[in-house]
């Protein structure tokens, strides 16, 4: 049970962060500063694409667990 555990957290936190750095690069290639000073318009798009990154990571994750769970009948 808690190597389930385990393995739910890591595979979310990786999904998350790797689908949040992907938002942050995709941003960055065009030309948007998730640090740039206020909140201007390219600022807000770098900041949706690592929500959206982290999110589409996430249930990258999640989809991935639920099909190695499927294929080991768990």
């Amino acid at each position: 049970m808690s190597s389930n555990l385990l393995l739910e957290g890591v595979s979310d936190a990786v999904g998350f962060v790797g689908g949040a750095l992907a938002g942050f690069w995709i941003g960055q290639l065009l030309g948007m500063d998730l640090f740039a000073p206020g909140y201007g318009g390219a600022s807000i798009g770098a900041i949706l694409l690592v929500g959206l990154g982290g999110g589409l990571g996430l249930q990258l994750a999640r989809k991935w667990r639920n099909r190695k769970a499927d294929k080991t009948g768990e």
